[in-house]
């Protein structure tokens, strides 16, 4: 009984430490104010015509139904871009391995024909 008495001390103690800990005033700032003069290069009439010419399209990308690449047609057939995704599958897994493809890159990059470069003059301008 006496055991659970002082955890309880303890609990209670960790508790009212916490509490003490969290009962400081929070230091928000004002927000800000962004004080940018606009200038229109358009009249009223104008936005006003361009609104009204919207609204005559049924154009709503707000909509659910709102899909601008519906009437997009591919210029490739389906067996092309198959082929091409085939193609590419190891240089994809490659490139989103563990390493992000660094080895592959490095074994895939050509090499330098004439060796390292260093800095300095080259040998036949001394």
């Amino acid at each position: 009984m006496e055991r659970n008495l002082i955890m309880n001390r303890h609990i209670a103690a960790a508790f009212v430490v916490a509490a003490a800990a969290f009962a400081g005033s929070a230091f928000a700032e004002t927000p800000t104010v962004v004080k940018d003069d606009f200038v229109s290069t358009a009249s009223r009439a104008q936005v006003n015509a361009e609104l009204v010419a919207f609204k005559q399209a049924g154009v709503n990308p707000w909509s659910t139904q709102y899909n601008p690449l519906r009437f997009v047609q591919g210029t490739r057939t389906r067996a092309q871009v198959v082929g091409e995704y085939l193609a590419s599958r190891d240089q994809v897994a490659a490139l989103t391995g563990e390493d992000s493809g660094s080895t592959w890159l490095a074994q895939a990059a050509p090499r330098n024909a004439f060796g390292d470069t260093l800095a300095g003059l080259p040998v036949s301008t001394r």
